[in-house]
């Protein structure tokens, strides 16, 4: 499995029109966790943060918050962001525009933001010009360091190490409070807030 741990300027170029990083000179960096809610790891992940006082953006699938909407709520109500993650989960460059874009727009019915991040980050030009559009009015949100707490061929402390040796001040950081990712993010979730929070950084949703 091939990803980008730090997200090279190139691509970033290619996807101008999404938000990779947030222009910041402060000492602050923005957590984000993809495919959720879920019912036991969503929770880990709210009681880790309020641990250390800090804020976070979930990009949430619209099929789980309908299943779980008490911790979707917990979310809003604890001061974090959501983000529409779609419905299914669907891949952009893999379904049709039309389902894709009308998953997005049925996840909306559930998710009440105006932040988009595409599934596995797959979607093109037009999806994020429509996302733009009146029908949608969604910015598209990608990110600058990936964790690869979804890789099951990593180890905790090398999902770790991604995290902690490429974030720098205005970094979206990509998490996920999914099962698969559970293992992995049961160690350096933590140890990301208390590495970062030591060298006088703090955690923030995105707006």
């Amino acid at each position: 499995m091939f990803y980008f741990v730090k997200t090279p300027m190139w691509l970033r170029l290619v996807y101008k029109n999404s938000i990779w990083s947030i222009n910041t000179i402060e000492k602050i960096l923005y957590l984000t966790f993809d495919d959720g809610p879920h019912p036991i790891v969503t929770p880990f992940v709210l009681d880790e943060l309020n641990k250390m006082n800090a804020k976070a953006t979930f990009f949430c699938i619209g099929k789980n918050v309908e299943a779980y909407p008490g911790i979707y709520n917990r979310i809003i109500h604890e001061g974090h962001a959501t983000g529409n993650h779609t419905y299914n989960h669907f891949n952009g460059w893999k379904t049709s525009d039309s389902i894709f874009l009308d998953d997005i727009e049925k996840a909306i019915k559930f998710i009440d933001s105006n932040l988009f991040r595409p599934p596995y980050g797959k979607i093109t030009g037009f999806h994020i010009r429509q996302l733009m559009s009146p029908r949608f009015q969604l910015k598209t949100i990608m990110w600058s360091v990936l964790s690869g707490d979804f890789d099951k061929k990593l180890k905790p402390e090398q999902c770790l190490e991604n995290v902690l040796l490429n974030s720098a001040a205005g970094d979206i950081i990509v998490f996920h409070d999914s099962e698969k990712a559970y293992p992995s993010l049961k160690l350096a979730l933590p140890e990301t807030l208390k590495y970062f929070t030591e060298k006088g950084y703090r955690f923030e949703k995105i707006v």
